[in-house]
């Protein structure tokens, strides 16, 4: 099963406790924000180390599509934010989908130093094959035939409530990232 249905059921049986299926969509999104100092730039290479607050120190290669590589400096703070989330809409069998398509973007910024944004998207549908609410547990299909079950919970078992064979849920599954480059205040 594709990584979108596995994503899917996880959030589906661990995201939705307390929020009932009568509610029929829910989403979750997790944000997440590193900020770094450029340590060395390797212009050769194009290879730049990054030093987070905690002291740790990563090496990037810059790829051809970082246009304004020769822009950075030593002493830059480079800031990424970072988002995923997870939405879905559980619908009845013959109701129609409200999921769109998939896509993916990216574009650079224009200010004083390099910035550069993307986004990805992704969709599927799956279709309930089995709830057992003694184990308690659920069994989706995707939309590739491949099925996959996980056991939910205790503590998220009222999740499953309503919810029976030939439900389907579309799943949108949708990841930004940020980055900016400022240079150092100077003191």
């Amino acid at each position: 099963m594709n990584r979108l249905s596995v994503l899917a059921v996880g959030a589906l049986v661990l995201g939705l406790a307390g929020t009932g299926w009568a509610q029929k969509s829910v989403s979750e999104t997790v944000a997440s924000k590193v900020t770094a100092t450029i340590e060395t730039i390797d212009s050769t290479n194009r290879l730049i180390a990054l030093k987070t607050d905690d002291g740790k120190v990563e090496t990037f290669e810059a790829g051809p599509e970082v246009k304004r590589f020769n822009d950075l400096k030593v002493g830059d703070k480079v800031t990424f934010h970072y988002t995923e989330s997870l939405a879905f809409d559980l619908r009845k069998p013959g109701e129609a989908s409200k999921a769109g398509g998939g896509g993916a973007s990216g574009s650079r910024g224009t200010g004083p130093k390099p910035s550069a944004s993307f986004y990805k998207m992704e969709t599927a549908t799956v279709t309930v094959e089995a709830v057992d609410p003694t184990v308690p547990s659920i069994t989706v299909r995707g939309e590739d035939g491949n099925k996959i079950t996980h056991k939910v919970k205790e503590e998220n078992r009222k999740a499953l409530d309503g919810v029976k064979p030939g439900d389907r849920i579309d799943i949108s599954y949708t990841e930004t990232l940020a980055i900016d480059v400022v240079a150092p205040k100077s003191k």
